[in-house]
């Protein structure tokens, strides 16, 4: 299994975790993850309308834009939100995008 890759907290750009916020899907799992704390994928993708391999591809895109720490236990990957690298990047942005993207 291939070993995932973070960026250092020092290296989160707001343009990269902006654009990964972008996607709808993303943003739904990044709110998910707010009030989770840590989840596996499969657990996660639970009511999503995503294909598995779109769906790989949205995690990989918030764990590269430093939105997202993902910890491969065995077979599964759990992952859960970077609120403090976040916050001490850019305080205040993840608590907003989560505030403007509850359900209404």
């Amino acid at each position: 299994m291939r070993e995932v890759t973070h960026p250092a907290t020092g290296a989160i750009r707001l343009v990269e975790v902006l654009r990964a916020l972008a996607d709808p899907v993303r943003l739904e799992i990044v709110r998910r993850l707010a009030g989770t704390g840590e989840e596996s994928c499969n657990a996660l993708a639970g009511n999503l309308d995503v294909h598995q391999t779109t769906l790989s591809h949205h995690y990989r895109v918030l764990r590269e834009a430093g939105v997202t720490w993902t910890t491969v236990q065995g077979r599964s990957r759990l992952v859960r939100l970077r609120h403090d690298d976040l916050d001490a990047r850019f305080p205040g942005l993840l608590a907003a995008v989560l505030n403007g993207a509850r359900p209404s």
